[in-house]
């Protein structure tokens, strides 16, 4: 679901996190913390390490977020503690990194929101991180308390919304795509920019799968608020052949309730939604999204 200059899921920017890019963003919004944040020595190069995640390769990513999430729980309890415990939960999520990993991220920030709550007249994008862990990623979290209750409502409430969303949009050579009129299909939307790191990390992986499956009636709809003339010269060379379409007053993001990208949905033959990410997916996650669909 990260908190990131690619995928904004939730999170107003409190604490900066330069991975790929020299201003990528980790946000977390802590009830009450407008002042400066001064990291402790404790703290201090757990955030260093967070920065630098996105720089190692994926088994070590793998194990540093476990240990990092260890070393997050045994923190004294400050809005610094959480703030970590969020940003790697937001993190987390970026390609596969095991269930386990992924369980450890969950355990911390539950435990981070029990010890600092936040208010509860909404749910707060750190229930909302942790909701979708637990109903997209399918970990466990025990947290008894009202705001992520709202959450886990919220992310159903959104779910059911996109199972009934239809739109027609336009793609870059001017040609009509409607998702309703692709019933007897198996379609992956797929919402992304040029910016986002992780979302180009992926589009290879997407553009094999279309290949391998558009002949089993798969459809690839990319989805970008952007406009042509800064998506045209980004696929330049890149050899990406499902249709890319254009939302640049982000009706269609604003349906399907994206905060964040990348994010993807899965339809099958029948129209109904099947599978979804909240961030980056590697090949293998998508063809397990696939299946759901029936595409083997």
């Amino acid at each position: 679901m990260s908190v990131d200059s690619s995928r904004s899921r939730f999170f107003p920017l409190l604490l900066t996190i330069a991975g790929i890019l020299a201003a990528c963003a980790l946000v977390l919004p802590i009830h009450g913390a407008e002042e400066k944040i001064v990291w402790s020595d404790q703290e201090k190069p757990i955030y260093d390490q967070i920065r630098g995640l996105r720089k190692l390769p994926d088994d070590v990513r793998a194990h540093t977020t476990q240990q990092l999430a260890i070393q997050i729980r045994q923190l004294p309890v400050t809005a610094n503690k959480l703030r970590l415990a969020g940003g790697l939960a937001g993190l987390a999520t970026e390609g596969d990194f095991g269930h386990d990993t992924l369980q450890e991220v969950a355990n911390t920030l539950a435990l981070t929101l029990r010890e600092h709550p936040q208010p509860a007249s909404e749910p707060n994008s750190l229930y909302l991180e942790l909701a979708s862990l637990v109903r997209y990623e399918h970990v466990q979290a025990s947290l008894d308390a009202p705001q992520f209750a709202a959450a886990m409502a919220k992310l159903e409430a959104n779910d059911a919304k996109r199972q009934q969303a239809d739109f027609t949009l336009d793609d870059l050579y001017g040609k009509s795509w409607r998702l309703k009129d692709l019933h007897g299909n198996v379609v992956l939307v797929n919402f992304w920019a040029t910016w986002c790191p992780p979302c180009r990390k992926e589009m290879p992986d997407l553009q094999s799968l279309y290949l391998r499956f558009k002949d089993q009636d798969f459809v690839v709809l990319a989805i970008s608020d952007e406009d042509a003339a800064k998506i045209n010269p980004f696929l330049a060379g890149r050899n990406i052949t499902y249709p890319v379409l254009l939302d640049p007053e982000r009706k269609v993001n604003d349906l399907f309730q994206v905060q964040g990208i990348p994010k993807s949905f899965v339809y099958d033959r029948d129209g109904k939604l099947v599978a979804q990410s909240i961030d980056m997916r590697t090949q293998k996650q998508f063809l397990d999204m696939l299946a759901k669909a029936g595409l083997q």
